[in-house]
Order: structure tokens, then C-alpha cells, then sequence
């Protein structure tokens, strides 16, 4: 069972930074695990792809972000990394850790992103 455990989140004004990070066990090292993104859903709204880093390395983000926000990994510590910076009030929202073996997905619990005007 893997488990995904999110933290990082609180309350920042705009233009401020902020990192989440997620840390990862019940499974091998995560440079194994097809995909670690970052989900993010804000109330009335489905939940969206943020960014991605994949087994190989590679990243992709979604275009809200891109420039602005950086996925990264430490292999050591099993965990993967979001850092936000520049933040704008419409990235308020619950972030979500997911981890995609290829056959099955794990959620986080969701740590929550406040940023102010």
C-alpha cells in the first residue's frame, strides 16, 4: 500500500512563495513510479493537473503555472517537491500529491494553499 503524506501549505500573500512537499512510502524508491504530479481543486471546480515529474526525470506543467511553479524529487527522501512562487490569488485551493504505478493511482490527504490580495 502506498501511502502519500502532503505538507507546506498555509497562507501567503500574492507574490509570495510557498513549497509543498510529499513524502512517499509503502513502495520502492519513486524514481520506479511512472508519474508524481501535483493536483490542485479549488471549491466548485474539478481537479486539475498542476504538474508532473516522471520516472525518467521529465516535467510537465500546466500552463497557469509554467514559469512559476517547479517540481523537483529527492530520491533519498522519497519525496517529491512543488515550489510555488509568484503566487496569485486563483491558485488558492487544496493541492493533492498523486502517485501513478501505471495499473493504479495513490492520493495524498491535501494540504490546503491560501494566498491573498
Amino acid at each position: 500500500q502506498v501511502q502519500l503524506v502532503e505538507s507546506g501549505g498555509g497562507l501567503v500573500q500574492a507574490g509570495g512563495s510557498v513549497t509543498l512537499s510529499c513524502e512517499v512510502s509503502g513502495t520502492t524508491s519513486i524514481r520506479s513510479i511512472t508519474a508524481m504530479s501535483w493536483f490542485r481543486q479549488s471549491p466548485g471546480k474539478e481537479r486539475e493537473l498542476v504538474a508532473a515529474i516522471f520516472s525518467g526525470g521529465t516535467t510537465k506543467y500546466d500552463d497557469s503555472v509554467m514559469g512559476r511553479f517547479t517540481v523537483s524529487r529527492d530520491i533519498a527522501y522519497n519525496s517529491v517537491y512543488l515550489q510555488m512562487n509568484n503566487l496569485k490569488p486563483e491558485d488558492t485551493a487544496v493541492y493533492y500529491c498523486n502517485a501513478n504505478l501505471g495499473y493504479t493511482d495513490y492520493w495524498g490527504q491535501g494540504t490546503r494553499v491560501t494566498v491573498s490580495s
